[in-house]
């Protein structure tokens, strides 16, 4: 079964309680759409935003096993195999051995941690938003280890030399994708 977004959605609502888990799945999800069209994928854009909603399924209760509880759950409800490869992916090399091939599981890799920079750059601005921010400010957080010390650089960088690009391209392309994603605030 491939659950469209709302029904993606209602899924992670059942594993997760936490405002922060709920909003982060629908602003990937909603990145996913966004490069899905942008990499010439638009007729399967509701297949990548379901994945990026459902790519932190099983954090929020069982985050030593992530990316691992999380095929269980998948293959119990019967999602289709893509899907629990492709959530499972993003885990590469810290939870799991499962390596991202296709580009969709690249751009879940390169974007997930990077959503998360973003946003945290985005509130210290006074704006407090996406719209006015430009590359080079999270170039500069992101050489600031201490800075949202949980988002992973080395995972960021290795995502973007996946995808065959530079670091201000992923950063750029991920910048308009949440311009884009109605969950931004």
């Amino acid at each position: 079964m491939i659950p469209t977004p709302e029904e993606a959605y209602r899924l992670l609502q059942e594993y997760n309680t936490g405002d922060f888990h709920l909003k982060h799945g629908r602003i990937v999800g909603d990145c996913m759409r966004w490069f899905a069209e942008q990499l010439g994928h638009g007729d399967e854009k509701d297949f990548w935003e379901t994945v990026g909603i459902l790519h932190d399924l099983d954090f929020e209760q069982f985050p030593d096993q992530h990316c691992i509880k999380s095929q269980e759950i998948m293959r119990e409800k019967g999602l289709d195999e893509r899907i629990v490869r492709a959530t499972a992916s993003h885990g590469y090399g810290l939870t799991v051995d499962i390596e991202p091939e296709l580009e969709m599981e690249k751009v879940l890799f390169a974007v997930d941690e990077l959503t998360g920079l973003i946003g945290a750059v985005a509130v210290m601005r006074p704006s407090k938003s996406v719209d006015d921010l430009e590359v080079k400010s999270v170039k500069k957080k992101f050489k600031d280890k201490r800075f949202a010390a949980g988002c992973d650089r080395e995972v960021i960088q290795r995502g973007a030399e996946m995808l065959g690009w530079d670091l201000d391209t992923l950063i750029d392309k991920t910048i308009q994708a949440m311009r884009a994603s109605e969950n931004v605030d």
